[in-house]
């Protein structure tokens, strides 16, 4: 059984920074491709970006040279560096990968 799991959000003001984790477990995690996706209040879902099983990163237009997303494979562990946060990140963020997306975790950007 494949688990996906958020962790990292919270609560920063307008420019700092925050680091999300998404775990896998479950299945080969070195295999996988892997997303970010956001959804904002009354919003639809959103793809913030991926990367593929080779470390190849692509990014939405609105995050890109703000957003870094990386993976180590040896920890199941794919993470979302966010710098130069706005208000208009603010979201849930989810992680998909292997057909499921996780719980999510709450970014909120103060202004």
């Amino acid at each position: 059984q494949v688990d996906v799991v958020e962790t990292g959000g919270g609560l920063v003001q307008a420019g700092g920074s925050l680091r999300l984790t998404c775990v896998v477990s479950g299945t080969v995690f070195s295999n996988l491709p892997l997303d970010w996706y956001r959804q904002g209040p009354g919003k639809e879902r959103e793809w913030v970006g991926m990367i593929n099983s080779q470390g190849r990163t692509g990014y939405a237009d609105p995050v890109k040279g703000r957003f870094t997303i990386s993976r180590d494979n040896a920890k199941n562990t794919m993470y979302l560096q966010m710098n130069s946060l706005k208000s208009e990140d603010t979201a849930v963020y989810y992680c998909y990968t292997a057909g499921m997306y996780g719980q999510g975790t709450q970014v909120t950007v103060s202004s």
